[in-house]
């Protein structure tokens, strides 16, 4: 009996009942294949999965270190994909709840980790090779959305980390920017354009589409699978079945206002009695140079409600007053002038739910056209006042998938869900749980570190 409980049978045991749980929480039994890979490996070692370092002897410090880089390179491949994930924090929509530089420990069980779509890819990067610029991963395998239970779901005023939805094409000359904003300002400058030559407007779709060839002919475009699309951070506002609304800056969810957080933040004009504020007074209430805008005698400042009531009480300061956006502008979702909707003023909008049914038509596609046509992989078409979703009139839809609504906390410096609309579940990655670093950009050496910020809960 003893011969069974060896330390080589032992280990195997174990390995053996570690995958088995792996491949139930995958999924996917076809997985079950490598217990006999792990079989080998502890018991039969017919074959010598590492190949480059010679079982038997001793290696010398070079295969050494390459056996350990290997290693490490899986270990924190499958950590990433199963587990926890670093994300730095690249912008400033979300100050001053997480501020630029802060790096987050993103956790993926706690919505559940995602299969990744193209698992043949270089280590560690997001879309980019580091050196040569061309993409860092392979279409030869492509695996289609697949979410592994997780210990929670998501919910209102969640921090979200997610994969940019509107990232699927990308104009490689301009980056930073959506390519459906860039069309959509091309296409306006076109309809401007025949509008100041007295030529008759051809229409919106007509004008999209000159866009379109436009930029094919100009720029070198490429498409980007969901896991490869950049990452953003934003609070999640609005779940599946929720209505979101803003009035003058302040948000509804079902009809009930939602409360500010302490450190959200939105612009303020302050005027002064013609003097100016002092800078150390800025750098007290941590407003960064960069966000001051000085207009004669005012300012305009990125402000939280806490810092509005502080500057309010300067001595020079005669009025402290947030800016409400109330013109329509067609950049702002659904693009279309039917919705006249600004960043502060918003819907009301119904957040799409799995199994729900809506009714479509020319006056509301608009709405869900991105979600039936590109998130949901139907043909859609319009043809005049007919809807066809694969080849077929359609007057509803029924969705495949959750959706929902995020918004930064710097609410007029966060390109959001206010621009781009729906978020849908396969985009989700994970909810930071702490920031394990902060560096300020503007600091040096020790200086650059902001350690109060450090293990500091990310909410």
């Amino acid at each position: 009996m003893k011969k069974y409980f060896t330390g080589r049978n032992i280990r195997f045991a174990i390995a053996a009942i570690i995958y088995f749980l792996v491949v139930l929480w995958i999924g996917n039994w076809w997985l079950i294949i490598g217990l006999a890979i792990v079989y080998d490996v502890y018991i039969s070692r017919k074959v010598n999965w590492t190949f480059w370092k010679k079982r038997e002897g001793k290696n010398n410090a070079v295969i050494e270190w390459l056996d350990a880089l290997i290693f490490a390179v899986v270990a924190v491949s499958l950590i990433n994909i199963f587990l926890f994930q670093n994300y730095r924090i690249p912008t400033g929509s979300m100050e001053k709840s997480l501020l630029i530089g802060d790096h987050l420990f993103v956790s993926k069980i706690a919505y559940g980790p995602r299969m990744p779509n193209t698992p043949v890819a270089f280590p560690f990067t997001q879309h980019t090779m580091p050196v040569t610029k061309g993409k860092s991963w392979s279409d030869i395998i492509h695996w289609p959305y697949h979410r592994l239970l997780g210990v929670g779901k998501v919910r209102n005023n969640d921090p979200i980390v997610f994969n940019f939805p509107a990232g699927d094409t990308v104009v490689i000359e301009d980056q930073t920017t959506s390519y459906y904003e860039i069309m959509r300002r091309i296409a306006k400058e076109m309809q401007d354009q025949d509008l100041l030559q007295h030529r008759p407007d051809q229409g919106k779709a007509y004008y999209l589409s000159l866009a379109r060839k436009d930029m094919w002919s100009r720029f070198k475009i490429i498409y980007r699978p969901v896991d490869r699309r950049d990452n953003y951070v934003k609070r999640c506002i609005g779940i599946p079945g929720d209505t979101v609304r803003i009035i003058d800056s302040k948000v509804f969810v079902n009809g009930k206002l939602v409360p500010e957080n302490e450190t959200q933040q939105t612009t303020y004009a302050v005027q002064t009695n013609g003097t100016t504020i002092n800078p150390k007074a800025f750098e007290r209430l941590d407003i960064a140079k960069s966000d001051q805008e000085v207009l004669g005698s005012a300012y305009l400042l990125p402000l939280t409600k806490g810092n509005a009531d502080k500057i309010s009480k300067f001595t020079n300061v005669t009025e402290v007053r947030p800016i409400i956006f109330r013109e329509y502008e067609p950049y702002i979702f659904p693009h279309s002038p039917s919705y006249k909707w600004t960043e502060d003023n918003f819907g009301p909008l119904w957040i799409p739910r799995k199994g729900a049914t809506v009714r479509i038509d020319t006056s509301n596609i608009c709405l869900y056209d991105r979600i039936i046509d590109v998130y949901e992989n139907n043909d859609l078409r319009i043809d005049g006042a007919t809807i066809y979703i694969n080849g077929k009139p359609a007057d509803s839809y029924t969705f495949k998938m959750d959706y929902y609504w995020m918004m930064g906390d710097n609410r007029h410096n966060s390109a959001d869900s206010r621009y781009w609309g729906f978020v849908p579940e396969d985009h989700i990655i994970g909810k930071p749980k702490f920031i394990w670093l902060s560096l300020d950009k503007d600091g040096s050496g020790l200086k650059s570190v902001r350690w109060s910020r450090i293990f500091h809960r990310a909410k």
